[in-house]
């Protein structure tokens, strides 16, 4: 494949896909059937009735955090495609904005940007779906998608009943919630509360805060924060690029590890300092890029036609003709370098779908 297939294109009913063509990896087999769902009616009506058929069910829509193995989904795919952004309530200070599932996430950061609504700006520049940002409580930069969410919108398989799910019920984590690892529920939408002006949140990054001449904490024009993510993950290949190939990934491959407080401390008396971060409940987050470089696998580090990023240390790569294999193959041994290295297991950030690490 020489370019980079459009995994937002319309593709109705295709009934000899390759799944590779709905992934921003461009690694997967072949499906049953691949069905586009234009509105949420539809989603849910192919939802339903594959449950009640007891037929096997992937839904995929940006396709930019799933890894599909190679042998493919013998089942039934629904690709997600219903648009639509609104303003669903407004105050004087905020508004609840209402965006579908199908919704191109970075046209829908733009939209806030553009109407001086304060909040995910920082999000900007990433992949994929609106509605696969609950999924995965996509955060960057110091910003996460739970920090705005103040509902969900999803269809429960189960109970056969459409629900609109509160923070809580979403039970937001590091990089989790109730949605992922769960085919319960369908997300057809999500509602966002933002705030209405022109600066940003306050800067929490403090990578993003030295490039934008501020400290950390400061607030810039949203135009600004924008335009300065945008340049620092573009930098890392971490923007869609068709000529590109170290953005043929899913971005980030490994969480950082959240460790214990009195394992830190014996790690740091063995191995000297160590970045980190505060977690919750008083555990240290460390970040997973120093782990791997530290390990022996710097930027460019190669395996069969897969790779870690030239740009990004935790983004690993289809550099043209790599499989889903390969590309597992060389996640096992940077995780268990890094475990013999400092005794630290990295887990996979995205799906892995009829594959394992």
């Amino acid at each position: 494949m020489n370019g980079v297939p459009d995994a937002f294109a319309d593709h109705q009913t295709d009934t000899s896909p390759n799944l590779a063509a709905y992934t921003t990896l461009r690694l997967g087999g072949p499906a049953g059937t691949v069905t586009t769902a234009v509105d949420t009616g539809e989603a849910v009506s192919a939802v339903r009735a594959a449950t009640a058929g007891g037929r096997p069910l992937l839904v995929l829509a940006g396709g930019s955090n799933v890894v599909i193995g190679d042998a493919g989904f013998d089942g039934e795919v629904l690709v997600l495609r219903n648009r639509g952004i609104e303003v669903v309530r407004e105050s004087a200070r905020d508004v609840v904005v209402r965006v579908a599932a199908g919704e191109v996430w970075d046209d829908f950061v733009a939209y806030t940007v553009e109407r001086s609504f304060s909040g995910v700006e920082c999000l900007s520049g990433i992949p994929g779906s609106a509605g696969a940002t609950p999924i995965q409580n996509v955060g960057a930069y110091g910003s996460e998608v739970a920090h705005t969410i103040v509902a969900v919108h999803a269809y429960d398989r189960i109970d056969d009943r459409q629900l609109e799910m509160t923070p809580e019920q979403c039970r937001f984590e590091y990089r989790s919630s109730v949605f992922k690892h769960n085919d319960r529920y369908l997300v057809t939408a999500v509602d966002f509360r933002l705030t209405k002006e022109d600066l940003s949140t306050p800067i929490r990054y403090a990578e993003l805060a030295r490039h934008l001449g501020v400290e950390t904490g400061d607030r810039v024009t949203l135009e600004s924060a924008r335009e300065t993510v945008l340049k620092l993950r573009a930098g890392k290949g971490m923007v869609l690029d068709p000529e590109d190939r170290d953005t043929w990934s899913v971005g980030s491959f490994f969480t950082n590890p959240v460790v214990p407080a009195a394992f830190f401390a014996e790690l740091t008396a063995a191995r000297g300092e160590i970045p980190n971060w505060p977690g919750a409940d008083g555990t240290v987050k460390i970040p997973a890029a120093w782990l791997i470089e530290r390990a022996g696998f710097p930027k460019g580090f190669a395996g069969e036609n897969v790779g870690i990023s030239t740009k990004h240390t935790l983004a690993l790569t289809n550099r043209g003709g790599g499989s889903t294999e390969a590309l597992l193959a060389l996640a096992r041994t940077i995780r268990d370098g890094v475990r013999d290295r400092f005794g630290v297991d990295l887990h996979p950030e995205p799906v892995l779908v009829n594959c394992v690490l």
